[in-house]
């Protein structure tokens, strides 16, 4: 039997007992963990994280009442402590209570040679052994196999040799060993080169520190679990101060949320009409349109429909301050700045650039885990995708739509179309299929007037409205009007002004403008 990821389904074959990570997302990725009394390698290039999840690993531990010891070859145990202390393992407080244990192997100089000593194996392996018997350790981080090999003389076959006798002894001892490995950016030859994916690793896990475009991209990738499944492919991962690595895997959120037929206001009674009732409770909605043609608007009226009824609303924007925003819902009618002094709405106002896409997603389930909003506005989608490429970005707004969905939060998101004359760009295709209600708002020429027009391209679930209904912005808000009738060929672009063709006089709307 063949699970959803490719990986072979848990109940038909059998697999080795496994010692979860408790790192968020990686126990997902392994399938349950790493499997207990083996030796798992942690590879990749300078940058990509190894320590940090390393140390991680063993933090998760200590907090659920599994000793561990850190045995470090390159940092000093005193300048980890420092590091670690800002991603809120509380290492101090955990040494003291015998949950956590440095053995410091770092490299040490003789001042008369000017040369640095050499790893004495068995002093290293005496010390580690103390430590595992002073702490009752079950969990051993060894970071790392370069710095060892760098530093054990001139004889790199021996180094090797006794590199892989101590990690036998571990895993004697009933340890579950986490080895740091130092790559290039390819990683898995390297491995091979070492000899470390052949005799040492009984799991291998790869971490990527990728370009992707002006930034860069952290993935992990289990590359092998002997005896054992995993899911396959590279899942992003990013860290966070004062939680650590957070894995992202798309897999993690199943397709298994509830449904309700519940119906909430768009806060335009004429939008709602167009609708059907209004949208539904767990439903995600694309508004779609060139710049000024009333998306933002629409999405403060919709929050100010929630709050209204006495809904908590949360919007993030990546487009316009949140003054700014505050001073565009006045003019229309709708005062967000009370709104928010008085707890019911939440605006947070940023650069898309100034995190990953990963590092947003993060944010934004905190900030909706945090504040517990009925609806939430993203505007809008377009600006978040200049952060990384197509794929990054549609594994964004997976994570984000099913996160949103699985909360019972009905969300908004809008999303501007690349030219002004409007049109059906790819993005939009791909955002089309995550999305379950779709609002479009188009300008439209009438006779050297330009007009705003509006359709609900789709809303699943539920009948709609299917005319193209122009519609007007004034001081109390958008307001629809009657449809567009002398007019085809609107969404396909290849458009046919009918009053054209006959008598019609100059009052007629001209092209819905693609």
């Amino acid at each position: 039997m063949i699970d959803d990821q490719g990986a072979p389904a848990s109940d038909a074959v059998p697999s080795l007992p496994r010692l979860p990570t408790g790192i968020s997302g990686l126990d997902h990725v392994t399938m349950g963990g790493f499997p207990l009394g083996r030796v798992a390698v942690l590879a990749g290039p300078a940058g990509s994280a190894k320590t940090v999840m390393a140390a991680h690993f063993l933090a998760s531990g200590a907090a659920s009442g599994q000793p561990g010891v850190f045995v470090t070859l390159e940092e000093s145990a005193a300048d980890l402590r420092l590091n670690l202390a800002t991603l809120g393992f509380a290492i101090d407080e955990w040494e003291q209570a015998g949950q956590w244990a440095f053995v410091d192997g770092s490299p040490r100089y003789d001042a008369h040679r000017d040369l640095q000593e050499p790893v004495h194996f068995d002093t290293l392996l005496a010390q580690i052994g103390q430590a595992i018997d002073r702490t009752g350790a079950e969990r051993v981080v060894l970071d790392s196999f370069g710095a060892a090999l760098a530093f054990t003389g001139s004889d790199a076959a021996a180094a090797r040799a006794r590199l892989r006798g101590l990690l036998s002894e571990l895993r004697r001892l009933g340890m579950t060993v986490l080895l740091t490995v130092e790559t290039d950016h390819t990683g898995s030859s390297t491995l091979a080169e070492r000899g470390v994916e052949q005799y040492i690793g009984d799991t291998v896990v790869l971490l990527r520190n990728t370009l992707d475009g002006e930034s860069r991209r952290r993935t992990v990738e289990i590359l092998k679990v002997r005896g054992g499944a995993h899911r396959r492919g590279q899942f992003p991962f990013t860290v966070l101060p004062g939680h650590g690595v957070m894995v992202l895997p798309i897999s993690a959120q199943a397709l298994d949320q509830g449904s309700t037929d519940t119906r909430v206001t768009s806060g335009n009674a004429d939008l709602d009409a167009l609708c059907g009732g209004g949208f539904f409770r767990d439903s995600i909605v694309l508004a779609s349109g060139a710049t000024g043609t009333g998306k933002t608007l629409i999405a403060t009226e919709f929050l100010a429909g929630g709050i209204a009824r006495g809904e908590r609303a949360l919007m993030l924007a990546f487009e316009e301050s949140r003054n700014q925003l505050h001073r565009n819902a006045r003019g229309w009618g709708h005062d967000l700045e009370q709104a928010e002094k008085d707890g019911a709405l939440r605006v947070v106002s940023t650069y898309p650039e100034v995190a990953t896409l990963e590092d947003h997603l993060v944010e934004i389930k905190r900030l909706v885990d945090e504040f517990g909003p009925s609806r939430i506005v993203v505007d809008s989608l377009s600006a978040l995708e200049r952060v990384g490429t197509h794929k990054s970005f549609r594994e964004f707004v997976i994570g984000l739509t099913s996160f949103v969905k699985a909360r019972q939060v009905v969300g908004l998101f809008t999303v501007s179309t690349d030219t002004l004359l409007g049109g059906w760009s790819m993005k939009q295709s791909h955002l089309s299929t995550l999305t379950d209600s779709i609002v479009l708002l188009r300008y439209v020429e009438v006779f050297g007037t330009v007009k705003r027009g509006m359709t609900v391209l789709k809303m699943r679930g539920s009948a709609h409205d299917h005319d193209i209904r122009e519609f007007t912005i004034d001081g109390h808000g958008l307001h629809i009007g009657e449809p567009f009738r002398t007019v085809t060929g609107i969404l396909s672009g290849d458009i046919v002004n009918l009053a054209s063709l006959g008598d019609a006089d100059d009052d007629v709307p001209a092209p819905f403008l693609s």
